[in-house]
């Protein structure tokens, strides 16, 4: 009686097994998945489409100029003090 519970019994091998493969299943799909993604990404950087409409500017930055930008206070009283040249 002691030769049974030293073992694992088939059942439970059967099930790991089947649990080993189908996470193998998941992995495979996964990966065809993020092939074909890839793949679609590839050919629509190759044909210059870019999600910002074929400009090939940044939405995030489109609309900014760069250099000195104006004041955000210019004009209210509440504005800090600017730094006098007399110091």
């Amino acid at each position: 009686m002691s030769d049974l519970t030293s073992e694992p019994t088939l059942a439970n091998k059967t099930r790991s097994s089947f649990g080993k493969r189908q996470k193998e299943v998941a992995r495979q799909t996964r990966r065809k998945e993020k092939d074909a993604k890839r793949l679609e990404a590839k050919q629509k950087k190759a044909e210059g489409g870019t999600d910002a409409g074929g400009s090939g500017e940044d939405p995030d930055l489109a609309g900014i100029v760069p250099g000195p930008q104006p004041r955000a206070w210019e004009g209210g009283d509440a504005a800090p003090e600017e730094e006098s040249g007399d110091r």
